[in-house]
């Protein structure tokens, strides 16, 4: 039961964090995210050194929902958000997304 002035600061610090991205032009729709895309892929990237796995190719289905990372916090992840995190470990040249037969993927460096 906020003010709408108060609901709105709160928004905005959320939005400076990065856990809050507009989805329209008129600030009506928003995404809240609990774990910025950048620190989802440090967590993956973790697991991927972690378990040597590096230059390996993964799916996007093994990563979220394989056997392997069944104790990862990551497992489970929206694909949507997935996709933001290895997008942010491409730019740090961590990883390639690449498109497969059947899908898409990711090799790790």
């Amino acid at each position: 039961k906020l003010p709408l002035e108060s609901i709105q600061v709160v928004l905005e610090e959320l939005r400076k964090n990065g856990n809050l991205e507009w989805l329209d032009k008129n600030k009506t729709s928003f995404l809240i995210m609990w774990r910025r895309p950048e620190e989802w892929g440090r967590l993956i990237y973790q697991w991927v050194s972690k378990n040597g796995l590096t230059n390996s190719v993964f799916t996007l289905y093994e990563l979220t929902s394989g056997d392997d990372t069944e104790n990862e916090e990551f497992h489970g992840l929206d694909e949507t958000m997935l996709l933001r995190a290895l997008q942010a470990l491409q730019q740090e040249h961590k990883a390639e997304i690449i498109t497969l037969d059947d899908g898409r993927g990711v090799k790790f460096f």
